[in-house]
């Protein structure tokens, strides 16, 4: 579809990448399920295994399932490829690998999920690799933060949990002005909310786990690459410029162009790294994907619904959705996120810590799980749980302090939700 009209993106979301089954007619896209695949002599297996030819050897690597959502994925975000892997946080990892080496270091914004920043704090420090940790909203101090081992920077398009608005357009001018790349993660935008691309991003990574599936079944990630970026512009990036050994010598960016980025994480990242999606889990976020704009508007009227309700209430100290004319980040959400401010954000509620416990407790509807961008509606208290391990300036930077608690919005009857609220308020006031 890529080479004919320009389709929208409600086309896109059901027939990118897909084309019916050559074998059977089958329109479903098929869940291949299966280890490895037949080369048709031996000089057909030597070419695949060389990158002479593109086609399937072994899922690890490939998987014509998972291929149709990558495919699907690169459009819908505007990319030129993409590299699906098995969670999101293999995404995070899989997007570094070909950037980083021991001694360099990447700098990140302090809003980010709790589970990225111990990913990024501990644990990639066994790769010799590090993190500087910086508030994104002070441009002067991200440029200050670079050095000449820094190889990218690190955001979020709507930070988890508090659904801050990050100036990507901003931050990608900082990384072309080092000639590095600016990787964006944006699951809880979506492409449908936020193209980061087009705001200057290099790589977009996803947890598909949360939005793109929608429903709570499987996990998996995603690497986008825009194919924009000149990996040989310089000596940063020996990896996407330089002789591969366990290729002969081949060079990534000389061979295969704005697609190095997306050959090098399929043949070097996931041969090596082993975080392969598995075909089912494929299947399931295709299928998600085909309702994700329509998920999407119904996600964001309910929560600027909800979010007006909660802003209003006594018993709520500050709510932080940035689609509330009260949010210093209203006027972001134009032009980074024109069709909404996604359905993501947290709510202080008066009486501090206990009265949060007490209100995640009293909830009905709402389901009190460590996951986002469901069908359901799901609440969760993330200074007790995903961003437990977190020191507590830690937990006010990343806007997971002890009294807030994080609301993810979905689909169901907004008055339902705001009923449900109202109860749990009234006991947790209690």
């Amino acid at each position: 579809m890529t080479d004919g009209p320009s389709y929208g993106f409600d086309t896109l979301q059901i027939h990118a990448g897909a084309r019916p089954d050559p074998a059977t007619g089958a329109r479903q896209t098929p869940i291949y399920q299966t280890t490895a695949y037949v080369f048709r002599d031996a000089d057909h297996a030597a070419a695949l295994f060389n990158l002479q030819e593109v086609g399937f050897i072994y899922s690890r690597l490939t998987n014509p399932t998972v291929a149709v959502l990558q495919e699907r994925l690169a459009t819908l975000e505007g990319g030129v490829g993409a590299v699906c892997c098995s969670s999101g946080h293999a995404a995070q990892i899989m997007a570094l690998f070909p950037l980083m080496g021991p001694g360099l270091n990447v700098v990140v914004s302090t809003r980010l999920y709790g589970g990225t920043v111990t990913q990024f704090s501990q644990t990639i420090k066994r790769f010799g690799w590090s993190a500087k940790f910086v508030d994104f909203d002070d441009l002067d101090a991200v440029k200050a933060a670079i050095d000449d081992d820094t190889r990218a920077i690190f955001c979020e398009s709507i930070a988890n949990p508090g659904g801050y608005i990050t100036d990507l357009r901003a931050v990608a001018d900082v990384a072309d002005g080092a000639g590095i790349p600016l990787i964006v993660d944006n699951t809880s935008a979506t492409p449908y909310l936020c193209r980061p691309i087009e705001h200057g991003a290099t790589l977009v990574v996803h947890s598909t786990t949360k939005y793109l599936t929608g429903n709570g079944t499987v996990t998996g990630g995603c690497v986008i690459d825009s194919g924009t970026f000149d990996w040989s512009a310089s000596d940063k990036f020996p990896s996407l410029s330089a002789p591969e050994p366990a290729y002969h010598g081949l060079k990534f960016h000389e061979t295969f162009g704005n697609l190095a980025y997306t050959f090098h994480g399929i043949a070097i990242g996931l041969r090596d790294l082993g975080m392969t999606m598995n075909p089912q889990a494929a299947h399931y976020t295709l299928m998600g994907i085909e309702t994700l704009s329509l998920r999407m508007e119904r996600h964001v009227e309910n929560t600027v619904k909800i979010a007006k309700w909660l802003e209003a209430d006594d018993r709520v100290d500050f709510v932080t959705y940035a689609g509330l004319e009260s949010s210093p980040y209203f006027d972001r959400v134009k032009t980074v996120c024109p069709k909404g401010a996604g359905a993501l954000f947290t709510f202080a509620v008066k009486g501090g810590y206990e009265a949060c416990v007490k209100l995640v407790d009293s909830l009905e509807i709402f389901s009190h799980v460590a996951n986002l961008g469901d069908t359901r509606s799901l609440v969760i208290h993330s200074a007790s749980t995903t961003h437990r391990q977190l020191t507590p300036e830690q937990q006010e930077a990343a806007g997971a302090a002890p009294n807030v608690v994080r609301l993810s919005i979905g689909i169901e009857d907004a008055d339902d939700l705001i009923a449900d609220l109202d109860q749990a308020l009234a006991k947790a006031a209690g």
